[in-house]
This record gives structure tokens, C-alpha cells and sequence, in this order.
């Protein structure tokens, strides 16, 4: 998959092509079916697909500091939209000039300038230009005049019964009340926080459960402080691991830090590599215990009911 920073790295001779936009935070799975439908489409018509996304998140130059918490870091995302088959990554520099322009200039400048789209493919709910002015109708109407389709997806929702449809919010909802099986369910795949570990207070290490204390990157969605079955995962490589998110109360803690204990493992030295964790099931709530042997109590429960949460499950694939 070509990945593009900016229209000024769109190839000159790019020919006409299959095009979605959106933030596609997390790619869910109401994400993946219009990326799908859009991969599809662009096979069918042989042409190549392209989506389309934006950094920063568009909310944080239109209402500086409401940055909703992120699912997933540009990197990752770039992962799971090519796992989706698609030919072309566009992140576009989202910036204050860049939210002036019209509907049309948007067009005009993105879908026929750049990509030059013969086919775009949208959920009903999308919006775009200074001040969200366009929608899929307005997307339609430019559309017999720049000369390509457009085809409107509709919202893939949860449960057979037409439940709530699986979007971003939702899913940040859900990680933030501490459902990761919940979030697992509307993104295809466990929820995922990546950071370099670093060190903290060595208090795990003393205690016989060493863990990597990730510092997580900015704006990330972390889950409800408890305790989770999940894995870390080390270049490639995912491990079995008990989670704990929150502040230790048990010693005072204050900072708020995701630490994994790699379940079974000897001897890991961590310090400044790049990992990541992902939540397969809440466990627990954060408690404060009285004693460091009650604590250690518990942490083996933790860790036991991991082990067994983990070896029943598929490790994530992507």
C-alpha cells in the first residue's frame, strides 16, 4: 500500500480511482465495510482504492482542545487499512487554512485535483468543508458536476435486532467504561494502546510480577482503571499478560500508568522498546488492599484467570 503525507506526495500520473474519506479513527467495524465496499468497487471498475484521513483530528483545529481520546495511532491505522487490501493511504495535514475551504473546494482540490475519483464511497452520516457545510446529498450534486459517483453505505449496527450503529464514539465509550470485550466487538479485534515502556517504581519487580510500565502515546484511549487478561505485544511477538491500569492505590500512587506482566516469562529486559497491549477481558476494579500478602493474594488470582482467559482466545491477528 503507497501511504501519502499530503497532496503535494500524490503521484503527478495518478489515474482515476475509487475514494473514501473520513477520520476513520480505530477503523472499526462499520469502518471496515465501507473500506471494503470501496476496495471492491475500485476491483471491479479496475482502478485503484484510495482512503482518505486527516492529522490531527479535525475537532482539535475547530475546537482546539476537545481532542477526543484516539483508538488508534496513525501508524496502526495505516496497518489495518492495508490489511482492508487497500492501494493508497492519504493523511492530509489538517490544518486552519485547510478547514476554510468550501464543499466544492474540497472537492475540487482532494477527490478531482488529486485523486481524480471516478467512484466515492461514504456512510450517510458524512460530513465535510468549513463548518461541516457538505453532506452526502451536496457530495452527490458536485458529483454530476466532477464527473464521478458517489454511493452511500449504510450504518453496520450492533446486535441482529438493528441495536446502536458501531461508530468511533461508541467504541471510546465503551473502552472508557472499561468493556474491552464490548470495544473488541465493534473493532473486529481487541482494543489497543502502544508506548514505550519506561521506568516506574520497581514495586512489581520486588514483588515477583515484573511488568512493562508502557508510557503511552498522547491521546490515547485507555481503558477504565482495573485489572485485564490481554497480551503484549513485543517486536511481533504476543505474550500472555495480566494488565493493570490506574494508580496503585494500595501505594499511594498518583500517576495514572498501564503496566503488563508477561505471563510466565524470565528474564525480560523492555526499557525503551516500542510495545504494545492489547485488552481481551476486564478482570477487576482497582482496589487498595491492607497488606502487601493480600495483594499478592490477589495478584495471583489475576494472573491465574489471564493465563486461562488467554490460552481460550485467538491472539490478534492484525
Amino acid at each position: 500500500m503507497q501511504r501519502w503525507r499530503g497532496l503535494e506526495d500524490v503521484p503527478g500520473d495518478w489515474g482515476r480511482s475509487v475514494v473514501t474519506i473520513g477520520s476513520y479513527d480505530g477503523v472499526h467495524r462499520g469502518h471496515q465495510v465501507i473500506i471494503g465496499r470501496a476496495v471492491r468497487r475500485a476491483r471491479d471498475l479496475g482502478l485503484r482504492s484510495v482512503v482518505v484521513t486527516f492529522d490531527p483530528h479535525p475537532s482539535e483545529v475547530v475546537r482546539p482542545g476537545t481532542h477526543p481520546p484516539l483508538l488508534s495511532a496513525h501508524h496502526r491505522r495505516a496497518e489495518l487499512v492495508a490489511a482492508l487490501g487497500v492501494d493508497a493511504l492519504l493523511i492530509l495535514p489538517f490544518t486552519t487554512e485547510f478547514a476554510q475551504l468550501t464543499p466544492t473546494e474540497f472537492v475540487r482540490t482532494v477527490l478531482v485535483e488529486a485523486l481524480h475519483a471516478r467512484h466515492v464511497v461514504e456512510g450517510p452520516n458524512f460530513r465535510f468543508g468549513h463548518r461541516a457545510a457538505g453532506d452526502v446529498e451536496v457530495l452527490s450534486a458536485l458529483g454530476l458536476k466532477y464527473d464521478y459517483e458517489l454511493e452511500v453505505v449504510d450504518l453496520f449496527v450492533r446486535g441482529e435486532d438493528g441495536g446502536e450503529p458501531f461508530s468511533s464514539s461508541l467504541t471510546r465509550r465503551l473502552i472508557g467504561e472499561g468493556d474491552v470485550a464490548g470495544a473488541a466487538e465493534a473493532l473486529g479485534r481487541p482494543h489497543r494502546v502502544e508506548g514505550v515502556v519506561v521506568r516506574g517504581a520497581q514495586r512489581g519487580r520486588e514483588l515477583g510480577y515484573p511488568t512493562a510500565n508502557v508510557e503511552v502515546l498522547p491521546h490515547t484511549a485507555v481503558p477504565a482503571d482495573g485489572v485485564y487478561a490481554g497480551w503484549l505485544q513485543v517486536e511481533g511477538e504476543a505474550m500472555p499478560a495480566a494488565i493493570s491500569v490506574g494508580t496503585n492505590p494500595t501505594f499511594d500512587g498518583t500517576a495514572r500508568t498501564v503496566e503488563a506482566y508477561a505471563i510466565d516469562r524470565v528474564g525480560l529486559d523492555l526499557y525503551g522498546l516500542h510495545v504494545a497491549v492489547d485488552f481481551l477481558a476486564f478482570l477487576r476494579g482497582m482496589e487498595k488492599f491492607d497488606t502487601i500478602e493480600a495483594l499478592l493474594e490477589r495478584m495471583a488470582d489475576d494472573v491465574k484467570r489471564s493465563r486461562e482467559l488467554v490460552e481460550a482466545a485467538e491472539p490478534p491477528r492484525v
